[in-house]
């Protein structure tokens, strides 16, 4: 819209961005995986004329993205990154004042994990001697074989694990295990990952009730081994006061689907 000397009103481009972004996030745009031009200049109520230009600057800037084949448009790499490192961030900001606590009173090292493809991710380390620990932050470790990749796979059904593991042999194995860690609140390893350590991990639960992050304590299996139990449901209350930080309000749990076989 412009003003009575013809400029445009501040922020008028911004705003008819953004209904192309709501449109390509719309339910519609979910279920066919694109929209069109046309589609979206009559969802927007704009000219096709528009809505290309504007399409084309988005694209230009990896906000949205455009299918070489059939021309048609998404939300773009550049908006869910942005997207993820803000949901990031404020979950280490949720989970660092209780891991402190946990690793207190534990007196182990705890560990703020999420899922990536085939491997789980450290987004922050905490020691109850030195509070946080670097050597760990940033690291990868596979998710099949880790407590923490079996809670980070809660929401998993077979047909996601076939798909995310297509050459793991055992992946009957690792449905049981992740069913066991449904049922328990939590995934418990001892020298699985690796020779002489034990850990226990917990899921971390957005407003929705997703898992998206994993709560993990991880030890040497001859101090930790005994009372992994103990340990973790220590770990799950600790990472339902996170998910409590991020909205999550706790329900029974859905039964569990089909097991792969």
């Amino acid at each position: 819209m412009a003003l009575a000397d013809g400029t445009r009103r501040p922020g008028h481009g911004l705003r008819r961005d953004l209904d192309l972004l709501e449109a390509l996030a719309s339910p519609e745009a979910q279920r066919a995986g694109e929209l069109g031009v046309v589609r979206l200049a009559q969802l927007t109520g704009r000219e096709k004329s528009q809505v290309s230009r504007a399409l084309k600057a988005l694209a230009e800037e990896g906000v949205v993205e455009r299918d070489p084949d059939t021309l048609g448009y998404r939300l773009g790499w550049r908006l869910f990154s942005l997207v993820a490192r803000t949901v990031e961030d404020r979950l280490v900001r949720a989970a660092e004042p209780v891991m402190r606590e946990l690793s207190a009173e534990l007196e182990e090292t705890n560990h703020l994990c999420v899922l990536r493809d085939q491997q789980v991710l450290t987004l922050l380390s905490v020691s109850g001697h030195s509070f946080r620990v670097h050597g760990w932050e940033g690291r990868g470790v596979p998710a099949h074989c880790t407590s923490a990749g079996r809670v980070l796979l809660l929401d998993a059904s077979p047909d996601d694990l076939y798909v995310r593991f297509p050459a793991l042999p055992a992946l009957p194995g690792l449905w049981a295990k992740i069913q066991q860690a449904r049922r328990d609140g939590y995934a418990r390893v001892s020298e699985e990952f690796e020779a002489g350590l034990a850990g226990v991990s917990a899921p971390i639960r957005d407003f929705r009730g997703r898992v998206v992050a994993a709560l993990n304590v991880s030890a040497p299996a001859g101090r930790l081994g005994e009372r992994l139990d103990a340990a973790g449901r220590v770990t799950a209350r600790a990472a339902a006061r996170v998910s409590a930080h991020l909205g999550w309000e706790a329900r029974p749990a859905p039964p569990p689907t089909a097991r792969p076989t």
